[in-house]
């Protein structure tokens, strides 16, 4: 009898991480883009390494990242307005077959042995402008595919999940192909793995919200958005620290090429395999996160993640072996995922869909917008201070900001409280119990 209650208890703890699969048009977006992220991540780690062995620079490191980036940093805002005014699911087409054409290109470069640092700084730049439009829509687009408000942070959570499954795959994939046949295959698979995400989009059958057609300008629907994004004050500190990770704790990943060829003495399996390591405690912290019931207490959950992240670059910063570095390299990942995670679920179920566009962008630039910046202090100050004391600084300022969200805790919890006692008198019941849970 134990037994049995306990396999029904696993089939439920199954059933409830996965149970925004119920939704056809969900399942079809989750097995469509868990396709084309493999080929994104292995396009993402192919790229730098190709840069490092052109150039052996580490400041051309941050500067081809910082030219990936500083487009969605520039452009997300706006993008978030027509994100707002435009069909999202059109969007989104648009964008995967933007970035697939980005991919061949790449390739026909490679293949053609005229690739140079110059032709990926400026498809890295094109690919920039692409992702200003894809993740803000991909991000609004969500609450599309999924009915159920109640089921909005497993759906973010499995797409955290997918993102960082291919994160693990996508850089071991990545280490073995760069080894045994160069960068090139790299980028014609990110090309082809396109091609699965645009079918699964085009196979929905996706009802068309409802959008209010306005006479206000773009600046002046900007303005709207960034008062109302910065005006409510969990919003405004949960982006504050995103930014703040993304601009100082998140290039470790722009870096990584040079720890592991310097610090670690490896090659490019060496770079994947610490990728992938990141990539496998993201993936637990998305599940863990997808098999939560609700959302309660997950304020509280993004300091000590953002904690667990700082600590972890500290530690590795220190470490000079290989076994090591991977261990630390999960644990970084876990606080990592878990953080920007819970920043994402908490955002999505408190914002007015008639904004969800906008306040997505600004989530999106701090996310990566900051990230450029990250890139070029990262790159000049290794070749200033090195590698690892780079990424001890970046931990560092990391912890600093957890515990200042941390001491702000109190007065998140009292305000949020009023806010869906707000939210509660004018909504539906369906409409605020995932809200009401949050703190």
């Amino acid at each position: 009898m134990a037994d049995t209650d306990s396999e029904k208890s696993g089939e439920a703890g199954f059933a409830a991480i996965f149970r925004s699969f119920k939704y056809k048009n969900y399942r079809l977006f989750f097995s469509g883009q868990s396709i084309s992220l493999i080929g994104t991540w292995i396009q993402r780690i192919a790229t730098p390494w190709l840069v490092y062995h052109l150039t052996g620079s580490a400041l051309l490191l941050g500067v081809v990242g910082f030219a990936g980036q500083i487009p969605t940093f520039v452009l997300a805002p706006f993008a978030g307005v027509l994100t707002d005014r435009w069909n999202r699911y059109h969007i989104l087409i648009g964008t995967q077959i933007a970035a697939m054409i980005q991919a061949f290109i790449l390739t026909i470069l490679y293949f053609s042995g005229s690739i140079h640092v110059w032709h990926i700084v400026l498809l890295n730049i094109f690919l920039g402008c692409v992702n200003a439009f894809d993740v803000p829509a991909r991000q609004s687009f969500v609450v599309e595919m999924v009915e159920k408000k109640e089921d909005l942070g497993n759906a973010i959570a499995l797409n955290s999940s997918m993102v960082n499954g291919a994160r693990l795959l996508g850089p071991s994939i990545a280490g073995i192909l760069i080894a045994f046949t160069g960068e090139g295959i790299c980028f014609l698979l990110n090309g082809l793995s396109y091609l699965f995400v645009i079918v699964s989009l085009l196979l929905m059958k996706v009802t068309p919200r409802k959008i209010i057609r306005k006479d206000t300008n773009v600046l002046s629907e900007l303005k709207d958005g960034f008062s109302y994004a910065f005006g409510f004050i969990p919003i405004r500190y949960i982006i504050f620290l995103l930014g703040l990770i993304s601009l100082m704790g998140m290039q470790y990943t722009v870096l990584m090429p040079v720890f592991a060829k310097e610090i670690l003495h490896g090659g490019s399996h060496t770079f994947g395999f610490l990728m992938g390591a990141s990539g496998l405690g993201a993936l637990s912290g998305a599940l863990y996160l997808a098999s939560r019931k609700n959302t309660m207490g997950l304020v509280k959950v993004i300091p000590m993640a953002a904690c667990l992240f700082g600590f972890g670059l500290i530690t590795f910063s220190f470490s000079k072996f290989f076994l090591l570095s991977l261990v630390l390299m999960v644990i970084t990942g876990l606080g990592m995922m878990l953080q920007m995670a819970s920043s994402n679920t908490i955002i999505q179920t408190i914002v007015d869909d008639d904004k969800r566009g906008r306040v997505m962008s600004f989530y999106t630039m701090a996310f990566m917008g900051t990230a450029p910046f990250g890139s070029l202090l990262a790159g000049a100050l290794a070749k200033t201070i090195g590698v690892s004391y780079t990424i001890l600084a970046g931990g560092i300022f990391c912890v600093i900001g957890a515990l200042l969200f941390a001491y702000k805790l109190p007065e998140l919890n009292e305000i949020v409280h009023s806010a869906y006692a707000k939210i509660r008198s004018t909504k539906p019941e369906s409409e605020v119990e995932i809200r009401t849970v949050i703190v």
